[in-house]
C-alpha cells in the first residue's frame, strides 16, 4: 500500500471534535491529511505533515467526509415525469404513484434494474456521495423483492427490505393478508439479501399494528429496524422507531411535542430528507426544533422517481439550511456524520485516524459553500476507500 498526503487544505471538517477548534465538526485550518491505503493515518495542520509517496496540493480548497446517503430507492424502472409536471403545474393527476414504478419494476430486467442503480450512484459519486444505502419495495412480490435486494447488494453492503411500503395491488381487498406474505415468505426470501427492514408507517399505508409486525418479524430474522415516519401527517412512526430501537426514523416531517421527547431521549435519529418537500410543495420539517429536543439529525436525499428525484446530497444541504432551519455546518454534519449514525456506522462520515479514506475536495474555500452557492457544481475531487475516483 501507497501513502497519499493532500496538504494545503484551507479549511478540512474532520466531524470529531477531539481535533481542531473543538467543534462538532472538528476543524482545522491550513490543514493535510494522509491516506494510508484504505484508511486515513493522520490530520494535522499543513505545516506537520509526515513524509508520504505522494503528494496532492489541496491549493487553498477545502476537504469534507464523503457524504453518506441514508435513504434512497434506487432499484426501480420507469418514468413519472407527467405526475410531476402535473402536480408543479397544478392539475390533477390520477396516475397510480408507486404503483405505476412497482409495474415499470416488475416488467424491467435484472440488467435494466442494475445499470439503472449504477447510473444513479455514478450520479451521486460526482457530486461527492461515497456511502449510500437503498431498498427494495418496488416489486412488492416474493420474487421482485428478493430479486430487488440480490440487485441492490451487487452496489451497496446498507440493503433495506421495504415490502411493507404499500399494500401490493393485488392485495387491495387484504391488507391483513399482505401483511402475512411480507411477514412470511416474503421475509423468508429476502432476509438473506439485507440489513435492514423497514415499513411506511402511515394512514394509507401501515398503521401501528402493522408496522409494529413487520419490523418484530424482521428483526427475528436478525434484520435491524428503520422507519419511515410522521410524513404526511402525525402518527405512531416515530414513537414506534424509538421503541424498537430503529436506527432512523426518516422523513419527520410532523412531530408533536411527544415524539420529540422520544427522539430527544432515544438513540434514533431523524432522517431529514429534504428533497420530498422540495418535489412535493408540502410542509418542510423543522429541523431547529428537532435539534433543539436533543436529537441526532441526518440529511439524505430519499432519491426516488416518484417524490424526491434526486442524487445530490450537496442539493440537500442548500435546502436544510434555507428553508429547515438548519446553520450550514450543522446541515454538513448531518450529511455526513448524521448519515452515518443512521447506518449505524463509526467508520465513515468523518476524517480523523483509522476511519475509511473517504474525501471530499470543494472547489471553494470552505464547506459553507454547499448552501452558500447552491446549484453550482462544487466538488473538485473524490477519494473512496483511499482511491481517488472522480
Amino acid at each position: 500500500m501507497t501513502t497519499t498526503a493532500i496538504t494545503h487544505i484551507a479549511n478540512l471538517v474532520t466531524n470529531d471534535p477531539s481535533l481542531g477548534d473543538g467543534t462538532p465538526l472538528g476543524l482545522i485550518r491550513d490543514a493535510a491529511v494522509v491516506i494510508d491505503g484504505d484508511r486515513v493515518a493522520w490530520t494535522g495542520e499543513s505545516g506537520d505533515v509526515p513524509a508520504a509517496d505522494t503528494a496532492v496540493d489541496a491549493g487553498g480548497r477545502a476537504v469534507i467526509p464523503g457524504f453518506v446517503d441514508s435513504h434512497s430507492h434506487l432499484v426501480f424502472a420507469g418514468d413519472r415525469t407527467a405526475e410531476f409536471n402535473a402536480r408543479m403545474s397544478g392539475r390533477p393527476y390520477s396516475a397510480g404513484g408507486i404503483r405505476t414504478t412497482v409495474a415499470a419494476t416488475r416488467g424491467a430486467s435484472d440488467e435494466e434494474l442494475s445499470d439503472n442503480v449504477a447510473r444513479h450512484l455514478a450520479e451521486a459519486l460526482g457530486q461527492g456521495t461515497t456511502t449510500f444505502e437503498t431498498k427494495s419495495g418496488y416489486g412488492l412480490t416474493v420474487e421482485d423483492e428478493a430479486r430487488a435486494l440480490r440487485i441492490a447488494a451487487r452496489h451497496t453492503d446498507e440493503v433495506t427490505f421495504l415490502g411493507a411500503h404499500i399494500v401490493a395491488p393485488e392485495y387491495a381487498d387484504d391488507p391483513a393478508g399482505y401483511v402475512g406474505l411480507v411477514t412470511g415468505p416474503m421475509l423468508d426470501a429476502c432476509a438473506p439479501h439485507a440489513r435492514w427492514v423497514d415499513v411506511f408507517c402511515e394512514r394509507g399505508a401501515f398503521d401501528e399494528d402493522q408496522a409494529r409486525a413487520v419490523l418484530t418479524a424482521g428483526m427475528a430474522k436478525g434484520l435491524q429496524p428503520r422507519v419511515h415516519a410522521n410524513q404526511l401527517g402525525h402518527g405512531p412512526g416515530v414513537r414506534l422507531a424509538v421503541e424498537l430501537g430503529a436506527a432512523s426514523a426518516d422523513h419527520c416531517t410532523h412531530l408533536d411535542d411527544a415524539d420529540l421527547d422520544a427522539l430527544g431521549q432515544g438513540e434514533t435519529v431523524a432522517t431529514l430528507l429534504p428533497g420530498a418537500e422540495f418535489s412535493t410543495r408540502a410542509a418542510w420539517p423543522d429541523a431547529r426544533r428537532i435539534l433543539d429536543a436533543g436529537a441526532t439529525v441526518a440529511l439524505s436525499t430519499d432519491c426516488n422517481p416518484g417524490s424526491s428525484y434526486t442524487s445530490s446530497m450537496p442539493f440537500c444541504v442548500a435546502l436544510a439550511v434555507r428553508d429547515m432551519g438548519m446553520t450550514p455546518d450543522e446541515a454538513l454534519w448531518s450529511a455526513t456524520a448524521g448519515g452515518a449514525a443512521a447506518l449505524r456506522r463509526t467508520d465513515v462520515g468523518r476524517v480523523s485516524p483509522g476511519a475509511r479514506a473517504d474525501l471530499v475536495m470543494l472547489d471553494a474555500p470552505s464547506h459553507v459553500h454547499l448552501a452558500y452557492r447552491p446549484g453550482v457544481p462544487l466538488v473538485r475531487a473524490v477519494w473512496r476507500r483511499g482511491e481517488r475516483v472522480v
